[in-house]
């Protein structure tokens, strides 16, 4: 028996500022014809999700509508930045307790016939806020007990971009405290695939053993100079199928109709990006 999977990330919309909405709903239609059989996201699910507003639940909305069963993870638009990375809305426990109660858990774990998925929330990896001691040992036993199925580890960001020993710090990846975290709770059990979002781009490529695949947006890009490429900028969504036998297949889909948005002519969203200088955006 093999599942499929459609893995959506960086959706970042809102009632108020609808400035990616379209694409959510074009995605969403196109997914009803598709017919998954999980859905998976790997956050920024709101344009400022992190705030007491109504942006998740304006995402929450098409996820139920979708009729199949939903796996999210939270991304820093949810509920705020890891607090290694200074100068931005910060996770807390009051965002974590509104997420929690919005979206619901924050970890996760879901069988398939030959594989075990697991969901964290990496923004809170390594700290003292509510919920990560329990997440880091739910993440220890979910890999030491998998009776054989290969390991999956979701979460938003990457974990690193070309190594884990990797001591910059960058809100573009796991900051190298969280990381830390993670890896020692999964100690010598090693994920045949780690999956996320968060960058804005697609990448499929191995660290550590382990096959990291990112998801590219349903919402915008930031063009050239303004990000690196560190794989390719596309919007659209990740056709996974895992397979009885703990093989996995993957395939980078387009839709048609979907916006390429360019973040840095879209001051109004989250800032002038080019303000910040080639690279930085």
């Amino acid at each position: 028996m093999s599942v499929r999977v459609a893995h959506i990330s960086d959706l970042h919309v809102s009632p108020e500022r609808p400035f990616f909405n379209a694409n959510m709903e074009r995605l969403f239609a196109h997914l009803r014809g598709e017919r998954p059989d999980i859905l998976l996201n790997t956050g920024d699910l709101g344009l400022f999700g992190e705030r007491d507003n109504g942006d998740l639940g304006c995402a929450l909305a098409q996820h139920r509508e979708l009729g199949v069963e939903c796996r999210i993870v939270p991304g820093n638009h949810d509920v705020g930045e890891h607090p290694d990375i200074a100068g931005a809305d910060q996770v807390n426990d009051e965002r974590l307790a509104r997420y929690r109660r919005v979206v619901g858990p924050d970890f996760w774990v879901l069988d398939l016939p030959g594989w075990r998925l697991v969901g964290i929330d990496a923004l809170i990896a390594g700290t003292m806020l509510s919920g990560w001691a329990e997440q880091a040992e739910g993440l220890r036993r979910a890999a030491e007990g998998r009776a054989g199925r290969s390991l999956a580890l979701v979460l938003h960001k990457p974990l690193a971009d070309e190594r884990y020993d990797d001591e910059a710090l960058s809100p573009r990846f796991s900051s190298p405290g969280a990381r830390r975290a993670i890896l020692d709770a999964l100690g010598p059990h090693c994920p045949a695939l780690v999956l996320c979002g968060h960058v804005h781009q697609y990448r499929d490529a191995a660290i550590g053993g382990s096959r990291h695949i990112w998801a590219p947006p349903a919402s915008f890009v930031i063009g050239d100079p303004w990000q690196p490429s560190y794989g390719g900028k596309a919007v659209g969504y990740l056709d996974h199928v895992f397979h009885a036998d703990g093989s996995h297949e993957a395939r980078l889909r387009t839709v048609r109709g979907l916006v390429h948005n360019d973040l840095a002519t879209l001051p109004q969203v989250y800032g002038d990006v080019t303000a910040r200088g080639p690279g930085n955006g």
